[in-house]
């Protein structure tokens, strides 16, 4: 059952625990979405367990459901590159577990609000930003995050105290550290992460870079314990 952050609200449907505990999201995109299986398979033995199907990639709105159907509960699939509603409301109705989108398009928003799934707008100023959880958004997206690094978000920190935030965009894997030192709730990794995993490269690999952004993730989560 899906939870508000404000019980008794519509105003904020928050992240799922698997989210919150992995800290992580794969980004996808290939030739076609009947590449994805293989790929999601070797990201699942490697700890990533949320995966954000990009709507550029032909295919998607077959292959969903197909997925979901092959992983189960194993993992969480949501779409991404989503910037309209109408959009939005098929890839719920096809069952996304959450709906990512690259802009601050209120009408994608409020469509993912009322139905209570996770949704994380996209934006890069703080005017952008703050509309999009203003809106009610699970956290936003600060895309492209490479664009700004890490220390982005404690400055955004001082006039929006409460902000959750994910980083998207040119996140490298030896940047997940600091973005979660920050207060990230999670990171977001495409290209640095799947590397050639769809031109044919060793998806033994692609499973070792998964463990390996994993691992920087609890350490870092760690660390960040041991000192409160």
């Amino acid at each position: 059952m899906l939870r508000l952050e404000k019980p008794g609200t519509a105003s904020r449907p928050a992240p799922s625990e698997l989210l919150r505990e992995t800290r992580a999201v794969a980004v996808l995109r290939a030739r076609h979405a009947s590449d994805y299986a293989p790929v999601i398979d070797a990201l699942q033995r490697g700890g990533m367990l949320s995966i954000e199907l990009t709507l550029s990639t032909p295919g998607v709105w077959e292959e969903l459901p197909l997925l979901r159907e092959r992983f189960g509960d194993s993992l969480e699939i949501g779409v991404g590159t989503i910037t309209e509603a109408a959009d939005a409301e098929t890839a719920l109705d096809l069952g996304a577990a959450y709906i990512v989108t690259p802009v601050t398009d209120p009408s994608v928003i409020e469509a993912c609000v009322r139905r209570g799934v996770p949704v994380y707008p996209g934006g890069m100023t703080p005017t952008e930003l703050h509309t999009g959880w203003k809106l009610g958004a699970t956290a936003v997206k600060i895309f492209p995050a490479s664009t700004v690094g890490a220390g982005y978000v404690s400055q955004l920190r001082g006039p929006f105290p409460d902000i959750e935030v994910i980083p998207s965009g040119g996140v490298n894997i030896d940047d997940v550290p600091d973005w979660i030192r920050a207060g990230a709730l999670a990171v977001s990794l495409g290209g640095p992460l799947l590397g050639d995993a769809f031109k044919g490269g060793d998806l033994q690999d692609l499973t070792a870079r998964a463990r390996r952004v994993r691992e920087l993730i609890d350490q870092t989560a760690e660390q960040l314990g041991a000192t409160k």
